[in-house]
């Protein structure tokens, strides 16, 4: 069986994606090879899945027909050009955060193409969404295997690579906001008397459960929130709070702060 997807990295999101791809039937085990750096995570995935573990990937990756990058960004640079030149004429997805299509394709010259993608963590249970941007318009067949790879994570959105830094303070970022507030209720339903394991439980369900009913709604979310508001009740006075102390100016500032920082990582 020869060999059609490589991962270059072995860590959790090409973890996911190697599951994903094994449960939806998208490929064999044998049909996927991967490698890794200077940790047992490449051997771990192969043992744990089936799939092929190379020390040297050079081999594998002249036979292959797609490479996806999920080193660790800084290894980027460290990737020879003996495996940059066996790329030929293959598809390259990238999941390395701030790398460039510009920065890829001058490793990559001579790739059929390249996408530069901007998955999330949530990615690692199939419960994430990935932005994704591509050098030229993808083929039928290119764009079946990148949405095919990208599905194992989750949804998937086509974007333009100069909407990437938005996409990656949004969605990018976004989980780690959505677990700080879940710290906030915690750290809050504490100090209004409850005890830490029911605060916590309280808050996990209760932003579990908003989360579905608004993927499920057709309404907005301020539809949504206007329907738990009374007025003059409790859901009332702690949105006032938000209000009167800039919640949603305070997100915003922070999405623009993740912004730019990611435009200037692109740059390092």
């Amino acid at each position: 069986m020869s060999i059609r997807i490589v991962f270059i990295g072995a860590g959790r999101m090409a973890s996911a994606i190697v599951r994903g791809l094994l449960e939806e039937q998208h490929y064999t085990p044998d049909e996927i090879a991967c490698t890794c750096g200077d940790d047992p995570s490449g051997e771990e995935l192969a043992e744990q899945t089936g799939i092929q573990y190379f020390a040297d990937i050079t081999r594998a990756v002249r036979k292959t027909e797609t490479i996806v990058l999920a080193c660790k960004p800084q290894q980027f640079s460290a990737i020879d050009h003996t495996l940059a030149d066996a790329a030929h004429g293959k598809l390259i997805l990238s999941i390395l955060a701030g790398t460039t299509l510009s920065r890829l394709s001058d490793k990559f010259q001579n790739a059929r193409n390249i996408v530069r993608t901007m998955p999330n963590t949530p990615g690692q249970i199939g419960a994430g969404v990935t932005a994704f941007s591509p050098q030229k318009p993808l083929s039928a067949k290119d764009q079946a295997i990148v949405e095919n790879t990208l599905s194992s994570l989750g949804n998937f959105h086509e974007v333009e690579e100069a909407d990437l830094d938005a996409v990656t303070a949004l969605s990018g970022s976004g989980p780690a906001y959505v677990f700080e507030f879940a710290a906030a209720l915690r750290e809050a339903g504490i100090h209004c008397g409850l005890d830490q394991a029911l605060s916590t439980s309280l808050a996990i369900d209760t932003l579990l459960g908003a989360a579905m009913l608004l993927a499920e709604s057709e309404d907005s979310p301020e539809a949504l929130r206007d329907a738990v508001t009374s007025p003059g009740g409790t859901t009332a006075a702690a949105l006032k709070v938000f209000a009167d102390n800039n919640f949603r100016g305070l997100v915003d500032n922070a999405l623009a702060a993740a912004k730019a920082r990611s435009l200037e990582l692109a740059k390092e």
